[in-house]
């Protein structure tokens, strides 16, 4: 479970507005192991301050941010050894997905093999575990905690080769 601790002022002094777990989270049970947390979000207009106190993730239309718009999400994947599995059930999964992550899951290539294309430019952050970054060119790039992807629009999957989760932090930040 993602910790979100947001501060904010209150008489002209900061404090803090909130800590605890996000609302936004959301274990996968076609997908056991995988979760996502949508930890924040900035709207198509430029942040004000001080900050409202509204929590900008609680019924939210879409994952992808709208132009000039950010996202903050927190995704556990599983190993692919799960969706290996004999019963494995690729359309429920996909279903889930269009459930919770709205406006990313129609990003995905229809074929199941994982690979997406956002208009975004993504600051990848592997937290734990351990990542293999695939091109469309079959390269794979192993990653590992500390590593920082900077996704610039490509298409692309993650792979997690591994039999332990692994976690990424990634920043959408809308473009043209």
């Amino acid at each position: 479970m993602v910790r979100r601790i947001v501060t904010g002022e209150r008489n002209g002094k900061s404090v803090v507005v909130s800590d605890g777990p996000v609302a936004n989270t959301h274990d996968y049970a076609a997908v056991p192991g995988f979760q996502t947390t949508l930890a924040w979000a900035t709207t198509g207009a430029e942040p004000t301050l001080p900050f409202d106190g509204r929590d900008p993730v609680v019924g939210i239309e879409s994952v992808m941010p709208a132009p000039h718009g950010t996202r903050v999400i927190v995704v556990q994947f599983p190993p692919d050894s799960v969706m290996a599995t004999p019963g494995f059930d690729g359309a429920a999964a996909g279903a889930e997905y269009a459930q919770y992550l709205p406006g990313l899951a129609e990003t995905f290539d229809t074929d199941g093999s994982g690979f997406h294309r956002t208009p975004t430019v993504d600051y990848d952050v592997i937290l734990s575990g351990e990542l293999w970054l695939e091109l469309d060119d079959g390269e794979l790039r192993h990653l590992k905690a500390g590593d920082i992807v900077i996704q610039n629009g490509t298409r692309h999957a993650w792979r997690n080769r591994t039999e332990t989760p692994a976690v990424m932090l990634s920043v959408l930040i809308a473009a043209r």
